[in-house]
């Protein structure tokens, strides 16, 4: 570790179970039983007598995902972005919630705002975690991480788990240490003991395929990788593949906490519920792309932007995804002008099966009222802000 490194101090604060424990704040009749959260349900009502009428899990019948579980349900093997009908078969007695978006963005904005009452310089990394740099504070770090999660808690109603160490790759690792509601501080010295032993695919950026390159190698812990000749790993991932993981190995990390972060692209996108075919489906193909480019609209005004590329994502029957892009001369700002950008690339794609995913994005993104033109100098945005339908 350098100085600098060893020096700093840097948290990993990490939602428990966000949706799902969003969702029990409403339903706490549910708190104990495995519940999952995800596709398009009708919201719980009442029976005649008043009491809720709960889906389960078992009936479902579609093509959804998994959005989140509690941990009950993770308990019975059934995780985030698994398909529902495969969750069927490990809990098919869990209660199925639909989700809504709407209502967890609103308890994130109400937690972030009750963490940087107490710590002002805060990287957003999505609706459930955030980095946090202590390194200026006065507070030592576990009273600190207390304080915190009582901050949360007192804004939220939900718990958190804080992970703190010297650096970003670190502190992410160990905020699952002690999860739910846990606090864990690893100094630089423990990283042999507490880090080393780990599976390789704890590192975040290395995933599945690249922890079965590594598998395939007999590389299967973080001791193992740190201890691997480094030409191996150039000849398998290439120089700078093998740099980082060497580096992240041995638990280096110098990446900052950024604490401004502004879109990179805004899109919207939608899984049908069956596969559509582009002759005999193409009326509701047509309502839901106008739906997308509408949805778009409304996102771009709300942040203030337009952007100059087009892009679309077509996802077909047998799994195969498709992108094209198109890049104009004038500001994106309408859904005519995405619907148009749009068909665009449409236009260039073979339909050749039919299509399960549906998606559209607008990128090159310029703050409205600094730009005229494309070859403008308006600052262009750096952070992926993405809308899920």
């Amino acid at each position: 570790m350098d100085s600098l490194t060893k020096n700093r101090r840097i948290a990993h604060l990490d939602m428990d179970a966000f949706y799902a424990s969003v969702e029990l704040l409403r339903y706490p009749e549910l708190r104990g039983y495995p519940v999952v959260i995800g596709g398009r349900l009708p919201s719980p009502q009442r029976d005649a007598r008043g009491k809720k009428q709960f889906n389960r899990l078992r009936d479902y019948r579609g093509r959804g995902v998994v959005t989140t579980s509690t941990y009950e349900a993770r308990a019975l093997g059934v995780f985030s972005a698994m398909p529902m009908m495969r969750a069927a078969q490990k809990a098919p007695d869990a209660f199925l919630l639909p989700v809504d978006f709407p209502r967890y963005r609103a308890y994130s904005r109400r937690f972030k705002q009750a963490v940087m009452a107490l710590v002002p310089s805060m990287e957003n990394r999505g609706i459930d975690e955030i980095y946090l740099d202590l390194t200026f504070h006065p507070m030592a770090s576990e009273p600190l991480a207390e304080s915190l999660q009582r901050a949360v808690y007192h804004a939220t109603g939900l718990t958190c788990s804080i992970g703190i160490a010297s650096n970003k790759l670190l502190a992410k690792i160990v905020s699952e240490f002690n999860k739910p509601n846990g606090i864990t501080v690893l100094a630089d010295d423990e990283i042999k003991s507490r880090i080393w032993p780990l599976a390789v695919n704890k590192i975040n950026g290395i995933g599945p395929r690249a922890q079965a390159r590594l598998r395939d190698l007999k590389i299967n812990t973080i001791e193992q990788l740190a201890n691997t000749n480094p030409y191996l790993l150039q000849k398998h991932f290439g120089l700078r593949m093998a740099v980082w993981l060497i580096e992240v190995a041995h638990g280096r990390d110098d990446r900052p906490v950024v604490t401004v972060s502004t879109p990179k692209s805004v899109s919207r996108e939608t899984t049908f519920e069956r596969d559509y075919d582009i002759k005999q489906d193409k009326h509701a193909l047509f309502r839901v792309f106008k739906r997308l480019c509408k949805q778009l609209e409304g996102d771009l005004q709300r942040q203030k932007i337009g952007g100059y590329t087009i892009g679309v994502k077509l996802r077909f029957d047998n799994f195969e995804t498709t992108t094209r892009d198109y890049t104009g001369e004038t500001l994106i700002t309408t859904a005519e002008d995405i619907y148009k950008g749009a068909k665009q690339c449409l236009s260039r794609i073979t339909m050749q099966h039919k299509i399960r995913l549906f998606g559209i994005r607008v990128s090159k993104l310029v703050k409205l009222g600094q730009s005229t033109g494309f070859d403008s100098k308006a600052e262009q945005l750096t952070f992926n802000y993405i809308f899920t339908d």
